[in-house]
């Protein structure tokens, strides 16, 4: 009897970009439009609510039972989520957005709401009321436009990071951010500034997964994406050991 191979991952270079393109704008969005089915009658019901993302890029937002939204979900868990990248582009017609459609359903995982109060700190002193609870999107399909012409549908496993064997990296994930906040703020910042165009300030790393690091900055998000897949705390360094090396070369 033959024992089946472990599904080999594809390679980190050959991602496609459209997928890159969409998973970047999930990844550095700070907030996006939650489309409900209203209860009763069924029309659609559109909401402002804050966003992060898991690991695997899975979108997390926090919202309250009193919500109409929540109100709307407790019954029917179809939902899309709109992101906007659009920026202040003077056509935003011209620019990037996406739309995630699937069920949204609570968690209770610790990871889940680290992640999301990394990149929302305000939101701790309401996280705890009881009648707040973190949701994620299960995200089955998107529809993402990229400008005139720039019209793709991604399937879910096109959107997300498979983390079959990078499972150690999940697990030290939370020590690796807090020692590049409170040891390593520089870097954070050559990351943000010289790597990804970004004004100086004091950016924040809020998660780490094989495909990157996310950094913030008050409202505003950036992803910096790694030159190879990485599976584990030692990969996790060795990449941001070289990025700076490559962030300091360029502002000297």
């Amino acid at each position: 009897m033959s024992v089946e191979e472990p599904a080999k991952q594809p390679s980190f270079s050959d991602i496609k970009e459209t997928d890159v393109l969409a998973r970047t704008i999930i990844r550095s969005a700070m907030k996006g439009s939650l489309a409900t089915l209203l209860t009763p009658g069924g029309h659609p019901y559109a909401s402002l609510l804050l966003t992060a993302t898991t690991a695997d890029g899975t979108p997390i937002f926090l919202i309250s039972k009193l919500a109409l939204h929540t109100r709307n979900l407790l019954e029917d868990a179809r939902a899309s989520l709109l992101i906007d990248a659009t920026g202040t582009e003077a056509d935003p017609m011209q620019g990037s957005r996406i739309t995630l459609v699937g069920e949204a359903r609570p968690v209770t995982d610790e990871s889940v709401a680290r992640r999301f109060l990394a990149r929302h700190p305000s939101a701790a002193g309401y996280a705890s009321f009881p009648d707040f609870s973190f949701y994620t999107l299960q995200v089955e399909t998107a529809h993402y436009i990229g400008g005139f012409g720039r019209i793709f549908d991604l399937p879910r496993e096109q959107l997300l990071v498979d983390l079959s064997g990078a499972e150690a990296l999940v697990e030290a994930e939370q020590g690796i951010v807090s020692h590049m906040n409170e040891d390593h703020a520089d870097a954070i910042g050559l990351y943000a500034t010289q790597l990804l165009g970004a004004p100086a300030g004091d950016w924040r790393m809020t998660g780490v997964d094989p495909e990157g690091c996310d950094l913030v900055l008050g409202a505003r998000a950036l992803r910096l994406r790694f030159a190879a897949r990485v599976s584990n705390g030692d990969e996790v360094r060795k990449e941001l050991v070289r990025l700076v090396g490559v962030a300091r070369d360029q502002a000297a």
